[in-house]
């Protein structure tokens, strides 16, 4: 009878075998799952006292996960939502071992029971086209990377680009000819194909022009010509929003991240007549449910859908004091 591979053997063999291989998962996706399963080995070892390469498959049950992300809560501060993207990456792993070690089906079922942990869902963040306006003077065009920055920005609000997608870019997934667009691999290996505005479209051309610092460069480079990472972006980012503050004030309450630029752009879409589903096409989305987030904060949508709507009939009331005997009464 052929034996049942270790813990260790099944771990490598779903990092190389199924999320490289078969899955082609993106570098983005493996870092995730690397940095959970390393959290997790670490926490087993205290707990268990133990070393990660001696674990078994049977160390590695629900009580223990569910303590282990309990953990993260209460030491790391982390939020329901990273808690969530945790057990995700551990259920994923788990779903594989049930193939390949069947004798621990009763195991994993338990494990895979554990919920995700619900938490309130607050409307996404959006800008205005008046804070978009603002955002996008902010840059000195006068510098290189002044006209990097709005050029980006702009390409940002105006397709919803992702933001591994936009430090991803190359001058050869931009088309400036007949329906112009900007091509991108995004989220599941998916291609999709944005269309250009005519104002973005002369932005970027003039951006192509600039001189470049390495032979293949991508289209929004670091000052040394290489690709901007996440915290660069978030920087020149928060660097624009502090200045923009000066001409639109309410800047100052909103957080402005890549990821509420692509918020814009959906509710931009919403706001001038599109469907739902066009939406979903747009920012690449799997499911139109996706969607749905967008419809929830329109409040422009339900106010003009409450103007169709014919009104109730309410009376307003007059308010009447208690007899002070009665109120003396109520407040004993």
């Amino acid at each position: 009878m052929t034996a049942q591979p270790t813990f260790p053997t099944l771990l490598e063999r779903y990092f190389t075998q199924r999320l490289v291989q078969q899955r082609q998962a993106s570098a983005h996706t493996i870092a995730s799952y690397r940095d959970t399963f390393r959290l997790l080995l670490q926490f087993a070892q205290k707990r268990l006292h133990r070393s990660p390469s001696a674990l078994a498959i049977d160390d590695i049950n629900a009580p223990l996960v569910v303590e282990f992300l309990d953990e993260l809560e209460k030491t790391r501060d982390v939020t329901a939502r990273t808690r969530n993207l945790r057990l995700t990456a551990i259920r994923s792993f788990f779903r594989y071992v049930a193939f390949e070690a069947p004798a621990h089906a009763a195991q994993i079922q338990r494990l895979l029971a554990i919920p995700a942990k619900r938490y309130p869902r607050a409307l996404v963040p959006f800008l205005s086209r008046l804070e978009v306006d603002a955002l996008l003077a902010a840059p000195d065009q006068r510098t290189w990377s002044g006209r990097r920055d709005h050029a980006l920005i702009l390409l940002a609000v105006q397709t919803g680009l992702r933001l591994s997608e936009l430090t991803g870019l190359h001058q050869r997934d931009l088309q400036f000819g007949i329906g112009a667009h900007v091509r991108v691999i995004g989220k599941g290996r998916k291609e999709r194909c944005t269309p250009l505005s005519k104002n973005t479209r002369a932005v970027l051309a003039a951006w192509v022009k600039e001189p470049h610092k390495l032979p293949d460069q991508p289209l929004f480079p670091n000052a040394s010509g290489g690709r901007l990472s996440a915290h660069g972006v978030q920087y020149l980012l928060a660097k624009h929003v502090a200045s923009a503050t000066t001409a639109c004030p309410s800047l100052t309450r909103k957080r402005v991240s890549p990821h509420v630029l692509r918020h814009t752009t959906a509710m931009d879409l919403l706001q001038q007549g599109a469907e739902p589903c066009v939406i979903a096409l747009w920012l690449g989305h799997e499911s139109i449910e996706t969607t749905q987030i967008y419809l929830d904060a329109d409040l422009e949508l339900k106010q003009r859908v409450l103007d169709r709507v014919t009104p109730l009939n309410g009376t307003p009331g007059r308010y009447r004091p208690d007899d002070k005997l009665l109120a003396f009464l109520k407040n004993l």
